[in-house]
């Protein structure tokens, strides 16, 4: 009986330490796996998507700044001395038409001198009518010998002294009915009232300023360029204007300087910005800013005032470039870097010169091919020689179909 019950309790020993090797092979089986799925090499640095190099068209552009100024600025003064302001009828800031009523002086005086020369006109032509009556009766008896030939050229003379008198008095009373129309002073042309010296009741002289008109309401902007590009620059060529506020105007060049100033050598360009005449929308066959942001414009230069120092650009046309874009780029120590992708997945950080900006792309002028494939964002947290993870770029939203 003995025999018997000590046999099941060694088959429980065995099978115990069979399944205690078991597990300690399949330990082993599993390590051994877990050694061979290990990668070889470094860890990625960074997970990363790719862009490459494009041909755009961007436009051709030159800054500039410069002061806004009127285009024309008429000085409006009395034309008769010592008289006194009656009525002003226009003030700072006023649109007025050519020949409105801008100011009105006390015209008592000037009445009573036109009086007196129309009355001395009237005496004179009285007077002239009696000396032709004299000559022409001179005249009929001079072959009879009744009048000695002194006294029908008495007569003859003094009838010529009498036509010049009343020629006379008539530029006399021209002259003060001059003067009358001068009471009222009236705008020599269209514009707006840009300052105002005189006051009501002041007695001026001839000649004193009264008010300043900008003529046609006409604004111009005087941008200073070098002399190296001067000769980019000719007579229609676009411009874009940014008032201070940020409101941007339409222009168009009117004259380039013929000179030079000795001193800075900068030469002036006059730049038109009439209210209404230049669109403000994108300039045609350029690309659009894109990135989101709109940008304020106008048709009408109130957002310009004379003496304001304004920038701008002249549009000298457009052409192709290679670009990227803006996120590729990364500055170290002043410089301009992008990060090129190998076969080997490692990056290669390579030094590269820019160019003009238009949206979100930057004109690359050297330091990388168009076959170049480079890092599209996140380049900062790279450096030369750090492997990456390359991922397909997320495809943009579809847009909901239009019902």
């Amino acid at each position: 009986m003995n025999r018997f019950q000590t046999q099941p309790h060694t088959l429980g020993l065995l099978l115990a330490a069979l399944a205690l090797a078991g597990l300690a092979l399949l330990a082993a089986r599993s390590n051994a796996a877990g050694n061979e799925a290990a990668p070889a090499g470094v860890k990625p640095a960074l997970t990363v998507t790719l862009t490459q190099a494009k041909t755009s068209v961007l436009p051709l552009k030159l800054s500039a700044n410069g002061n806004v100024v009127a285009w024309q600025e008429a000085i409006i003064g009395a034309e008769v001395n010592g008289l006194r302001v009656q009525e002003l009828s226009a003030g700072i800031g006023d649109q007025v038409q050519k020949g409105q009523l801008l100011a009105t002086f006390a015209a008592e005086g000037v009445q009573a001198d036109v009086a007196l020369a129309r009355a001395a006109l009237m005496e004179a032509t009285a007077a002239a009518a009696d000396a032709a009556a004299n000559a022409t009766r001179a005249r009929a008896v001079q072959s009879s010998g009744a009048l000695s030939a002194q006294q029908i050229d008495q007569l003859l003379t003094a009838e010529l002294m009498a036509k010049a008198r009343v020629a006379s008095a008539q530029a006399q009373l021209d002259a003060q009915q001059l003067r009358l129309s001068h009471t009222r002073l009236l705008a020599p042309d269209s514009g707006i009232v840009s300052a105002r010296s005189a006051s009501v009741g002041a007695v001026l002289g001839a000649g004193m300023e009264m008010f300043r008109l900008i003529r046609q309401g006409r604004l111009e902007w005087r941008a200073e360029v070098t002399a190296t590009e001067l000769g980019r620059i000719k007579a229609g060529t676009p411009v874009l204007m940014t008032a201070p506020d940020g409101t941007q105007v339409r222009g168009r060049v009117r004259m380039v300087a013929p000179t030079v100033d000795a001193q800075t050598r900068n030469g002036l360009i006059y730049v038109d910005i009439v209210p209404g005449q230049f669109p403000a929308g994108p300039p045609q066959g350029k690309l659009a800013p894109s990135g989101g942001s709109a940008v304020r414009e106008a048709t009408s230069v109130g957002a310009l005032k004379p003496g304001m120092f304004a920038r701008g650009e002249f549009e000298l046309g457009s052409n192709s470039a290679m670009s990227v874009v803006q996120t590729a780029l990364v500055v170290r120590d002043g410089f301009n870097y992008v990060f090129r992708v190998g076969a080997d997945k490692r990056v290669a950080q390579v030094k590269v010169q820019t160019g003009r900006l238009l949206g979100d792309q930057v004109e690359i002028i050297s330091g990388i091919k168009p076959e170049d494939k480079l890092v599209a964002t996140g380049g900062g947290f790279l450096s030369d020689g750090d492997l990456v993870r390359v991922v397909e770029a997320a495809a943009p939203p579809a847009k909901p179909a239009s019902k």
